[in-house]
């Protein structure tokens, strides 16, 4: 099992998901339930509670990080995400990154939602700059990938604006949130792509935190 701290931005912070944030998960998805029809979200406390539970199996399992996104100014619960999918390779012993041994080598961030207010601002740019700056630079995964169902075409321009480099789809990958199997754009990150990726992340942060300052 991986745990992880808190972390900390300017507008969010995340937090290790714990049974404590079902409520404010429940809060933060009843804003606008209709934004969530091809993710899959807990709707009210129960559905909440289950959803946190599964993520902790995870959890426990080693095969995931889930966090609860919680924004700085007010501690209010806006959403949640998680690292999952996480590898690790059978490194020859004298290789160094078999001798430095902690953290995964690659990994996906998925499992992101977040309350309608929260969509297209800086809490969503700077949760991804969070995540994938600890995933190459302390982990140092050699690739972080994300999965969305192909018809959503929000999270696929979400993707591609933070520089994710789309690399096809997937037929038939996971079961859809209508209980069909859903075909799954998939998109990556790797170590080599990262410097630039993190220039327009914190390009786009800047300018979401002007806009907000207009």
């Amino acid at each position: 099992m991986i745990t992880l701290p808190e972390l900390d931005g300017r507008h969010v912070r995340l937090e290790p998901l714990q049974r404590r944030h079902a409520a404010g998960l429940a809060a933060a998805a009843a804003a606008d339930p209709s934004l969530y029809r091809l993710s899959q979200v807990p709707q009210g406390q129960a559905a909440a509670a289950g959803y946190i539970e599964t993520a902790l199996a995870q959890r426990d399992a080693g095969t995931a990080v889930p966090f609860a996104v919680v924004r700085a100014g007010d501690g209010a619960v806006i959403g949640s995400t998680r690292f999952f999918d996480l590898e690790w390779w059978p490194w020859p012993p004298d290789h160094p990154r078999y001798l430095r041994g902690d953290g995964p080598d690659t990994c996906e961030i998925g499992y992101t939602w977040l309350t309608a207010a929260a969509i297209g601002t800086a809490a969503n740019t700077e949760m991804k700059l969070l995540m994938l700056r600890h995933a190459f630079e302390t982990w140092q995964v050699a690739s972080v990938c994300l999965h969305t169902d192909a018809r959503n075409e929000r999270s696929r321009r979400a993707m591609e604006r933070i520089g994710a480099q789309f690399e096809g789809i997937l037929r038939a990958h996971r079961l859809a949130t209508d209980g069909q199997p859903r075909d799954s754009a998939r998109y990556s990150v790797t170590a080599p792509d990262w410097p630039g990726t993190e220039r327009r992340l914190q390009e786009r942060l800047a300018a979401r935190e002007e806009l907000a300052r207009s």
